[in-house]
């Protein structure tokens, strides 16, 4: 058979303009039609779909009658318009069609463990297994694109900024960081190893120090630790530093950075981002991280209930000790189960949960005849919640009520369906305090890391007050 020549358009690039004009497909079959004396299927690249129609007499019947799924062709054909009623406005080439002309089969394919174009759960374990053709569905297709976009977006940002993309070297000697390094044995030194590295510190602080202002890079970091949600053993970051910078400097760089890659996505990101101080976050949102997409801010009931207080609350040092709960909208028609299983669930967190409700009838509560009516209406009211709203409360330490109810917030916004994952709030959390109190050791540790310095006008309290002294960190 003769050569086929390179294609002349991807499966996504004709349109209604294209008609009546030559062109060579080559890609997998996604779906077939075999209408005795007509054959449609659907040819697919990475950049969409085309239908092929393959009409008796054409020259191509014999092949177009044994394709499968996932078989790979080479299409040659004329563009036509398809009829009114068979246009497919889901499909960008949904108003043509290519009448094919000359098919050849370049592979056949066995049937695929899971189904490409049907787009059905399957199980990880099988997707990882056949990782090749998993990465042939349009999801996947559609994140590899969009990371490409991003890392692109991120590189003409900071071209922009001019800073400078720096290679460093992947086999590098140990470095005293927070996770064990992977070691590689050297064949030229036995006995000896080569480290990968966590991150590239060491190296760009050797650029800065060589006079290099500002450097990044796209880079692959290395961990020897279990896997996490939010840690893996390898990853990608993309790895920043500047001489003489300042922390508005950075917020300027890092939310430009943000807004740009986010942009190629299709989402507008607004700046500057909003501020919130560790100590208000912890307060408000019962997190150092917090999410602001639900709401749901956690409101301070000391003042209302200072004078009124339990036992188990009174018992704990006044400066540690907290009474705090947020409102979840319209969820006072709760069922007894329902509230039971918040209970339940705040048990398993680790904290006492008690709930109250305002209806018709008054104020409910599981702690009514601890506080008593008028009070618990007034917390409903100081949280933002009104007639219909359920109020979800408990004492305690302030670090086990910020950690409780921090969590539970989260649980109940996600039950909810408040999470939406294309919805975002970006927003800086400052005043970190720098070191934190290690019972275990008997000593005061850095809160995260060592790599920061305390505010010039808390240093005076590093000997007499150190868990007051903030860090420059953000």
């Amino acid at each position: 058979m003769a050569e086929w020549s390179y294609r002349t358009h991807t499966c996504g690039a004709l349109r209604a303009g294209d008609v009546g004009r030559p062109a060579v497909l080559l890609g997998w079959v996604h779906r077939v039609r075999n209408l005795g004396g007509l054959v449609f299927f659907d040819l697919r690249d990475r950049h969409g779909l085309t239908q092929v129609i393959v009409r008796t007499g054409s020259g191509a019947e014999e092949d177009a009658s044994r394709i499968r799924p996932e078989f790979v062709v080479a299409v040659e054909g004329i563009v036509e318009a398809r009829e009114a009623g068979s246009i497919n406005p889901k499909m960008l080439t949904g108003e043509i069609e290519v009448v094919a002309s000359r098919l050849e089969i370049l592979n056949e394919a066995k049937t695929p463990p899971f189904g490409i174009a049907d787009e059905k759960p399957v199980s990880e374990e099988t997707r990882l297994r056949y990782r090749y053709l998993d990465l042939r569905r349009s999801d996947l297709q559609r994140n590899l694109a969009l990371r490409h976009r991003v890392a692109l977006a991120a590189r003409q940002y900071f071209d922009s900024e001019h800073f400078l993309e720096i290679e460093t070297p992947i086999l590098t000697r140990s470095t005293p960081e927070g996770a064990r390094d992977y070691l590689v044995p050297s064949r030229v030194h036995p006995g000896e190893f080569f480290a990968l590295p966590q991150s590239p510190q060491i190296f760009k602080q050797i650029l800065m120090i060589a006079g290099m202002d500002r450097y990044f890079q796209i880079v692959r970091c290395f961990r020897d630790e279990d896997l996490r949600a939010d840690r893996q053993p390898e990853f990608t970051q993309i790895d920043v530093e500047m001489s003489f910078a300042s922390e508005e400097l950075v917020y300027g760089i890092v939310e430009g950075a943000i807004a740009a890659m986010f942009k190629v996505a299709g989402v507008d990101v607004a700046r500057p981002f909003p501020r919130i101080s560790y100590d208000d976050a912890m307060l408000r949102y019962g997190s150092d991280k917090p999410d602001l997409r639900p709401g749901m801010e956690i409101a301070d009931f000391m003042p209302l209930f200072g004078g009124a207080l339990p036992d188990f609350l009174t018992d704990i040092a006044e400066p540690e000790r907290a009474l705090r709960g947020f409102i979840v909208k319209g969820a006072g028609s709760h069922s007894r189960k329902q509230l039971d299983e918040l209970v339940a669930k705040g048990t398993e967190l680790g904290g006492r949960i008690a709930w109250a409700r305002l209806g018709e009838a008054g104020v409910t509560s599981s702690a009514l005849k601890v506080f008593g009516a008028e009070r618990l209406q007034a917390a409903i009211g100081a949280a933002g919640g009104g007639a219909g709203d359920l109020l979800l409360f408990m004492g305690g330490t302030a670090a086990q009520v910020a950690d409780v109810l921090g969590r539970l917030r989260l649980h109940v916004a996600k039950a909810a369906g408040l999470l939406a994952a294309d919805d975002f709030k970006f927003l800086w959390v400052t005043g970190f305090p720098l070191l934190a109190w290690n019972p275990d050791e008997n000593r005061w540790d850095s809160m995260h890391h060592p790599f920061t310095s305390p505010r010039p006008e808390d240093v005076a309290l590093l000997a007499s007050a150190p868990d007051r002294v903030r860090a420059r960190a953000y």
